[in-house]
C-alpha cells in the first residue's frame, strides 16, 4: 500500500521543480492528486507524465495568490476527487536580488501576494473542508530564508518569514480540528526558481562550491524535499503540527564559522 492510498491531494506550483517532484511522489504513493500552476502546458504536463506511470491526476491553471483561484482548485478536488485531504502550498517566486534602495512597493506586493498570501488563502479555504471531516495536512514551502538573514532578497526572505509565522499561528486557530499546519525550509535547491545561480556558476566553471557552506558540502534536489512534504501529508506526521522544517543539509544547524572540523 502507497503511504498516501485514498487520499486527494492538491499541489501549486506543480508544473516544475518541487512542486512537480511532489506532485508525482504523491500520486506514486496512491494519492489522487489536483496539480496546480499558473503556467497551463507545464502543469498539464505534470498531470500527463504521472497518468502515463500510472496515477491519478488531473491538471488545473490557476493564480495561487488569487482568492478566486484558490476557492476554485478546492472546489475542482472536490468535484472531481470527492474529497480533500492534503493541499501542499507551494507555489512562489523569487523576485530576484535587487538592492535594498532600489526596490519598490510594487514589487514587495507582489512577491508577498504570491509567496504569503497564498498559502493564507490555501489554509483558509481547505481548512473549512478538512474541518469538517476532522482531518488534514496543510503544508506550505517556506524558505532558510526566512529563518536566517543573506539567503534571499528582502521581500523573499519576509514572505517566507511570515509563511513560518502563518503555519504556527493558524495551527492553534485551527486547534480541535483535526487539521495540520506545518512548513518546509528548503535550502538551496536546484530549480528554475535558482537556475540563474547554477547557470552562472557552471559558467565560471565553480559549480562544486555550490552549497558548500552546508554540512553535506552540496546542494538539494527537488525530490529531496518532495519526501519531507509526503511525510508530513501522511498520517506518518500525525502528531507534527506547527512546525517549519528546515530541509538544507544542516546549513541552519550552525552559527557562522571559518570552515574549520570541530
Amino acid at each position: 500500500m502507497g503511504r498516501l492510498d485514498g487520499k486527494v491531494a492538491i499541489v501549486t506550483g506543480a508544473g516544475s521543480g518541487i512542486g512537480r517532484a511532489s506532485a508525482t511522489l504523491f500520486a506514486r504513493e496512491g494519492a489522487k492528486v489536483l496539480a496546480v500552476d499558473k503556467t497551463a502546458d507545464a502543469v498539464k504536463e505534470t498531470a500527463l507524465k504521472i497518468r502515463e506511470a500510472g496515477g491519478t491526476a488531473e491538471a488545473l491553471a490557476a493564480d495561487a495568490g488569487l482568492e478566486a483561484d484558490v476557492a476554485g482548485y478546492v472546489a475542482k478536488a472536490l468535484s472531481s476527487f470527492g474529497g480533500l485531504d492534503v493541499v501542499y502550498a507551494n507555489a512562489g517566486i523569487s523576485g530576484g536580488l535587487v538592492a535594498l534602495q532600489e526596490q519598490t512597493p510594487e514589487q514587495w506586493t507582489e512577491i508577498l501576494r504570491i509567496n504569503l498570501i497564498g498559502p493564507f488563502l490555501a489554509i483558509k479555504h481547505a481548512s473549512r473542508v478538512m474541518a469538517e471531516k476532522g482531518k488534514g495536512s496543510i503544508i506550505c514551502t517556506a524558505s532558510v530564508a526566512g529563518l536566517k538573514a543573506n539567503a534571499g532578497g528582502h521581500p523573499y526572505s519576509a514572505s517566507k518569514a511570515g509563511v513560518i509565522s502563518l503555519v504556527q499561528t493558524s495551527a492553534y486557530s485551527l486547534a480541535g480540528t483535526g487539521v495540520r499546519v506545518n512548513a518546509i525550509c528548503p535550502g538551496l535547491i536546484e530549480t528554475g526558481m535558482t537556475r540563474a545561480t547554477f547557470e552562472r556558476a557552471r559558467a565560471k566553471g565553480s559549480e562544486g562550491k555550490i552549497g558548500q557552506l552546508n554540512p553535506l558540502r552540496r546542494y538539494g534536489i527537488p525530490i529531496e524535499i518532495a519526501h519531507m512534504a509526503l511525510f508530513l501529508a501522511s498520517d506518518e506526521a500525525s502528531y507534527v503540527n506547527g512546525q517549519a522544517i528546515p530541509v538544507d543539509g544542516g546549513l541552519t544547524a550552525s552559527m557562522p564559522y571559518a570552515g574549520q572540523r570541530r
